[in-house]
């Protein structure tokens, strides 16, 4: 009898472990979305609500490319080029003439702007699910009796590499000391020389190229089509609120604890199930605003008046 106990204890400690490890590899990916929001915060103190499209956008464009039979990893590259410019043009064309205006003109030019790439999408490339490719395989594998998907292993070590990039380019790099100061005190880098306007748009642009990475890397599980990321939007949303909208750290561990939380309520608390994830995630957004608004990791910022 025991043994039996002891067995079945070992059988649920796999089990959590197990969608632990699920959660982390979909959390990873809410986390980079949610980090392509506080870059572009950071600059402009607005969120881009389009930043999922943006990164759908690239993420057809990287299919189209694959389909024309061009190696993966170059596609991958290109597209990350291709939606930094994107990102850099949209600032330009559409939100630096907002300087100075509301922040609620700025949140409607991207909510059309959402609006207007998801119908593009939708009238590219249909409405259909598309298979997209992974070099990583969909390999089970074992580690210490946790069984974890090949193209998750994949995924967490591309965005850990390009996290790692990231964060050489603005802890060691000018350009992100220029991005950094801006994103502080806009007025003040503006005293000593620094062109905001430019800076702000790169802003856009590497936020734009990061969601466009988790896009590709989350199309081979989400399937994609024109709503896939509309459909990890909210996700990525509470990633930011539980890690906090000034935090890039904080964005990244929200994403993980999100990633986390659904699955271990989606598979322990009966009533919830998979249908009901999404209400629940949520609620524990309104929880963290209620008791906690700037976050984990967030500072709380006093604006004088």
């Amino acid at each position: 009898m025991k043994m039996f106990a002891a067995r079945t204890s070992g059988i649920r400690v796999e089990s959590f472990l197990q969608l632990v490890a699920s959660g982390i590899a979909t959390g990873i990916i809410y986390g980079s979305l949610g980090l392509a929001f506080v870059l572009v915060f950071q600059a402009t103190r607005t969120l881009n609500l389009a930043q999922g499209e943006i990164a759908a956008l690239g993420t057809f464009g990287a299919w189209t490319l694959l389909g024309l039979g061009l190696p993966y990893w170059l596609v991958f590259v290109l597209m990350i080029g291709a939606s930094f410019v994107g990102g850099f043009v949209i600032h330009r064309l559409l939100i630096r003439p907002l300087d100075g205006k509301s922040h609620f003109s700025v949140i409607i030019v991207t909510l059309a702007l959402l609006l207007g790439i998801n119908g593009l999408d939708l009238f590219v490339w249909g409405g259909d699910l598309n298979q997209f490719p992974t070099p990583f395989g969909q390999r089970p594998i074992n580690l210490a009796g946790v069984i974890v998907n090949s193209h998750d292993l994949g995924t967490i070590g591309v965005l850990a590499a390009v996290l790692v990039l990231l964060y050489l380019l603005m802890e060691r790099t000018s350009i992100g000391l220029v991005l950094r100061a801006t994103a502080q005190n806009r007025v003040s880098a503006e005293l000593i020389g620094i062109p905001t306007d430019l800076t702000v748009g790169v802003g856009w642009g590497l936020a734009s190229a990061l969601g466009t990475i988790a896009g590709i890397l989350a199309a081979p599980v989400a399937f994609l089509e024109p709503g896939m990321m509309i459909n990890l939007l909210p996700y990525a949303l509470a990633a930011i609120t539980l890690g906090g909208l000034t935090s890039p750290v904080g964005a990244l561990v929200g994403g993980i604890l999100v990633g986390i939380f659904e699955n271990l309520v989606g598979n322990y608390v009966g009533f919830i199930g998979q249908d009901l994830k999404l209400p629940v995630v949520l609620l524990l957004m309104a929880i963290v605003l209620l008791f906690r608004p700037q976050g984990l990791f967030g500072r709380l910022e006093i604006t004088r008046v």
